[in-house]
């Protein structure tokens, strides 16, 4: 889940809690690159690609490489989501994370033992791990922006915009930690 910015933040923000382990591939990060600069054309592909791989650099052993093999074994609705399989399998994956949960029917992801998480519902499973980890992360996202800073109840308001109505319900009985 790399796109929209806020969410891919504080999922890397997690990642570097060592709350999970982030993986994707090149072929992820092309997919959200593409997406961004077709609804915003205005961005930069260079920026977004610096954006890239600060993100490669961040989170340890985040690519998977070497996948490619394993697409044409992997049977799902969409030809175009067997990629993500592959990768997850080829990544020792326990869990792939999208908003597009209805393209992974059980029958796609049981042989291969993989979860398929909406990213709210995964944010929420990483507070029941660890509410506090998970309130200072989000907090370091909040105090890392400049341009402009946010308060706590704005930044949690950029969240909000990423679809994450139960995450945004729990984060906003903690603000003031925010």
């Amino acid at each position: 889940m790399l796109y929209p910015a806020p969410l891919r933040d504080l999922l890397i923000e997690l990642a570097s809690a060592k709350l999970f382990r982030a993986k994707w591939t090149s072929e992820i990060h092309e997919e959200w690159i593409v997406a961004l600069l077709k609804q915003r054309p205005d961005l930069e592909r260079a920026k977004l690609e610096r954006t890239r791989d600060l993100m490669n650099d961040s989170v340890l052993d985040c690519l998977i490489e070497g996948y490619e093999a394993r697409i044409p074994t992997v049977d799902c609705p969409d030809p175009n989501d067997r990629h993500l399989i592959a990768a997850a399998i080829e990544g020792h994956c326990s869990a792939i994370v999208t908003f597009n949960v209805k393209d992974f029917p059980p029958q796609c992801v049981s042989p291969y033992d993989l979860d398929i998480l909406h990213p709210d519902e995964f944010i929420i499973d990483l507070l029941g791990l660890d509410q506090a980890a998970v309130l200072l992360a989000a907090r370091r996202c909040r105090e890392r922006l400049r341009r402009p800073a946010l308060s706590a109840q704005a930044y949690i308001s950029a969240l909000a915009r990423c679809s994450l109505p139960l995450t945004i319900a729990e984060l906003t009985k903690f603000e003031s930690v925010i």
